[in-house]
């Protein structure tokens, strides 16, 4: 069995909605979400990244990425290096899986996809049933869009936000 060649259409300034999966789901993220904030920042250095929204649950992680420079399959390939190998220094071995091999993108094409990702992720650990409104969930960046006045604290919590299309899930 060969692997096909998968090309993503990568362009420095455009904006990527990610979803990023564990090998075979396994819940390991929340409990070491020290180290994706360390990945995160390795990279936003390395690659100059903006990540204007995120959220990390146990099992998979959904970010938005402005890449300035390179492209986005070098960004995502050393995250999940940074990530996989802080995870197996902390666990004592060193080597194991930590990501599935590839990971979901969209390009987000206008304000309105920007805004329905964004709701998206900041109401994904709701959707999952982690918390009851996402106010309650602290791995991601909906307390930021709060107090920068984007959402009041209740949002999401007096009916459900509904989504059409594909989220990477």
């Amino acid at each position: 069995m060969t692997m096909s060649n998968l090309r993503r259409y990568s362009m420095p300034g455009n904006c990527y909605f990610i979803t990023n999966v564990t090998i075979n789901r396994i819940p390991i993220l929340v409990h070491n979400v020290d180290l994706y904030h360390l990945a995160i920042s390795r990279i936003r250095h390395r690659f100059d990244l903006e990540i204007p929204a995120w959220v990390v649950l146990p099992d998979h992680l959904h970010l938005i990425i402005v890449p300035k420079i390179n492209n986005l399959s070098e960004i995502m390939k050393v995250f999940k290096q940074n990530f996989g190998f802080l995870y197996r220094k902390r666990m004592g071995t060193r080597n194991g899986r930590v990501w599935q091999l590839r990971f979901w993108d969209h390009i987000i094409r206008d304000q309105k996809d920007m805004n329905n990702h964004i709701d998206y992720i900041h109401y994904n650990p709701v959707k999952h049933g982690f918390v009851g409104a996402a106010r309650e969930y602290v791995h991601s960046s909906f307390p930021d869009y709060v107090r920068e006045g984007y959402y009041q604290a209740d949002w999401g919590e007096r009916e459900a936000i509904r989504y059409e299309g594909e989220y990477g899930e």
